[in-house]
C-alpha cells in the first residue's frame, strides 16, 4: 500500500512539473527573447485629494500585435480610490458610487477594468495615442503605433509621496487571456519632452510592470495550420485533421449556409459575437499555405497565401513569421512587406511579413486570403528539393505557432524527377545491360 501510495504521489508531482514547465516554456519566444508589454504609470500633479496619472501600454513585441476588440488592463487599489475622471479611455463599470451622490465619480470599483475609446470620439475625450478601439500594433511591423495611453484623476488615494499607494495584482487582456503581469514596482520618474523637444519635464513618480505572453494560457488549442505544395508533386499537403479542434466539437458553419453567402455585407462583427467558422477538417481560423512554385538555375520562387475562415472576424494589421535556412538571401518579396529576424547574427533565417497599407492587404477580410510571391537566391551547397528543404520549419502567425504537417508527409520528388547524373549512370547500366544481352542472344 506504501509503494502505492509513493507511485502515486510521484506521477502526481511529474504531471504538476510538466504542466508547470511547460507553460514557462511557451511564454518564452525563441524568436523573439525579450518580447513583453511594458505598462508606465506616471503620476503628473498632485490634487485636493489624489493625483493625476498617465499610464502608458507599450507593446515591445515584434511581430505579435494586440487584435481587436483591443486590450483591457485591470488592477486592484491599495486603499478606497476612486477614479474621477478619464481621457481616452473608460473603465468598463462605474461601481458603487452612492456615498458620492453629489459629485458623482467615473468609476468608483475596487477592481476597475479600463477599455480604450474607440476612433471618432469628441475631441475633448481624447489623449495623445489613444482611442484605437484598444489595437496596438506590433514593434517590428509599425513602431509609432505600439504604444497605447490614456489620462485618469485618482481621488481617495492620498497626494504626497508617502501617503500614496501602488496599485496591485494587474491584468492584462490582449484581447485574451495569455498575459501574466508582474507585481508593479517604484522607476525613476518617466521623463517626456515638450516644446517641440528643446525642454524636458519629469514625472513625480513613476511606476511599472511587465506583461509577458504565453500561447499555452491564451488558448488550449491552436489558431493555425500550415498547408504545403510544390510543381514538382501534384499532390497537396493539407493542414492536420482536427489541428484546430474538431467539427463534431464544434459550432461551423457550411458552404451553403446563408451566412457564407452574405459574407462582406451584412455579416456581424460586434465585439460580444461567439466566433463563426467554416467548416473544415482542421478547424482552424487561419491557414497558412506554403507553395513551392518554380526552380531556376540560380534561383527559386514561393507563393504564401493565408486565408481566414472565420465569418465574423478581421485580422487587423496581421504578421506571419516563418523560420527558413534560405531567408538569408532574399531577392525580391511582392505585396507583402518582409522584415528580417536578426536574433543570432550571422544567422538570418527567420523573418517577418505583414501588408502594405497602399494595397489594402494588411487587412485579412473575413473568409478572404491574401498572398504573396518571393524569390530566392540558391546556395548551391544546401539548395535541395529532397526530405521537404523547401518548406518552413516553423510558421507563426499573429504570434501563435502554427501546426505544422507531420514531416513524413511533406511534397516529394517522384520517382520519374531524378537528378540528371543519376538518371545518366542508369542509362549507361541499361545500355550495357541491352548490349551484354544481345551477346549472349
Amino acid at each position: 500500500m506504501a509503494l502505492r501510495r509513493f507511485r502515486f504521489t510521484l506521477r502526481s508531482s511529474v504531471v504538476t512539473y510538466v504542466l508547470c514547465f511547460s507553460a514557462v516554456v511557451m511564454a518564452y519566444d525563441i524568436f523573439d527573447p525579450t518580447a513583453n508589454i511594458t505598462i508606465t504609470w506616471d503620476v503628473v500633479s498632485w490634487t485636493p485629494d489624489g493625483y493625476v496619472a498617465v499610464v502608458k501600454i507599450n507593446n515591445y513585441q515584434m511581430y505579435r500585435p494586440i487584435m481587436t476588440p483591443g486590450w483591457t488592463l485591470g488592477w486592484t487599489w491599495a486603499k478606497k480610490e476612486i477614479i474621477w475622471s478619464m481621457l481616452g479611455a473608460q473603465a468598463i463599470d462605474q461601481g458603487d458610487c452612492k456615498d458620492l451622490p453629489s459629485n458623482i465619480p467615473h468609476s468608483c470599483e475596487k477592481n476597475p477594468r479600463i477599455i480604450d475609446m474607440q476612433p471618432g470620439v469628441p475631441y475633448n475625450q481624447q489623449f495623445l495615442n489613444c482611442c484605437k478601439g484598444g489595437f496596438v500594433s506590433s514593434m517590428g511591423q509599425d513602431p509609432a503605433n505600439s504604444l497605447s495611453a490614456f489620462q485618469m484623476s485618482v481621488g481617495n488615494s492620498g497626494n504626497t509621496y508617502k501617503t500614496v499607494g501602488l496599485p496591485k495584482n494587474f491584468s492584462l487582456l490582449g484581447p485574451n487571456q495569455g498575459y501574466t503581469c508582474s507585481p508593479i514596482s517604484i522607476v525613476p520618474s518617466s521623463v517626456s519632452l515638450s516644446s517641440g523637444g528643446r525642454r524636458k519635464n519629469r514625472a513625480l513618480m513613476s511606476w511599472q510592470l511587465v506583461c509577458r505572453y504565453s500561447q499555452f494560457l491564451a488558448s488550449e488549442i491552436p489558431n493555425c495550420c500550415v498547408s504545403m505544395s510544390s510543381f514538382y508533386n501534384s499532390e497537396i499537403t493539407p493542414c492536420l485533421s482536427c489541428a484546430c479542434g474538431c467539427r463534431n466539437n464544434e459550432n461551423c458553419v457550411t458552404n451553403n449556409s446563408p451566412i457564407s453567402r452574405v459574407v462582406g455585407s451584412t455579416s456581424p462583427h460586434t465585439e460580444g459575437n461567439a466566433p463563426l467558422k467554416r467548416c473544415t477538417h482542421h478547424m482552424c481560423p487561419v491557414r497558412v499555405h506554403w507553395h513551392v512554385k518554380r526552380n531556376y538555375k540560380m534561383y527559386w520562387h514561393v507563393r504564401i497565401t493565408i486565408t481566414n475562415f472565420n465569418f465574423n472576424f478581421n485580422y487587423t494589421k496581421w504578421t506571419l513569421v516563418a523560420q527558413h535556412p534560405n531567408l538569408n538571401n532574399i531577392v525580391k518579396v511582392d505585396d507583402f512587406n518582409y522584415k528580417p529576424l536578426l536574433l543570432f547574427e550571422p544567422i538570418n533565417d527567420t523573418g517577418m511579413f505583414y501588408g502594405v497599407e497602399k494595397l489594402d492587404n494588411d487587412h485579412l477580410l473575413e473568409a478572404a486570403s491574401v498572398h504573396s510571391e518571393m524569390i530566392l537566391q540558391k546556395n548551391r551547397t544546401t539548395f535541395s528539393l529532397n526530405r521537404g528543404w523547401t518548406f518552413p520549419h516553423k510558421v507563426y502567425f499573429n504570434g501563435d505557432e502554427c501546426i505544422m504537417p507531420l514531416p513524413v508527409s511533406y511534397p516529394s520528388l517522384p520517382n520519374s524527377v531524378l537528378p540528371l547524373l543519376y538518371v545518366g549512370r542508369m542509362a549507361i547500366i541499361i545500355q550495357v545491360l541491352i548490349a551484354t544481352f544481345h551477346h549472349f542472344i
